[in-house]
């Protein structure tokens, strides 16, 4: 049961990437890279086929071997969380405890990809 939860899962992360590469405001790799995992542990198929994948091979690849995060979707992803900060504020927030937890998250999140590398070595 896990297996076939695992391979839905991945799919549908495969579909939220692809649907990525169209939308700026949803990044790709994040997704790509949410499949691997879930292909790792569920299908070897699967998962050869999304490292071998010609658009969403390299970024998983780069992520596995280097924890790799490129300049634009680091940029997207901030972007996008900040926004949604903003979001929450304006239009859901009741009081001021929804968005500082959403902050204090978001910063903690924002800190981990802008430390990470741009490019692989070297």
């Amino acid at each position: 049961m896990t297996r076939w939860l695992l391979i839905g899962f991945g799919w549908a992360m495969v579909v939220l990437g692809v649907i990525g590469i169209f939308l700026p405001v949803l990044p790709t790799a994040p997704f790509a890279i949410l499949a691997a995992w879930a292909f790792s542990r569920s299908s070897e198929r699967f998962h050869r086929w999304l490292h071998e994948h010609r658009v969403l091979g390299p970024p998983i690849r780069n992520w596995e071997r280097h924890r790799v995060i490129p300049p634009k979707a680091k940029l997207l992803a901030v972007f996008g969380m900040w926004s949604s900060l903003v979001i929450v504020i304006m239009f859901v927030a009741g009081d001021w405890t929804l968005p500082v937890v959403h902050g204090a998250v978001i910063s903690a999140v924002t800190a981990y990809i802008v430390t990470r590398p741009g490019a692989p070595p070297g």
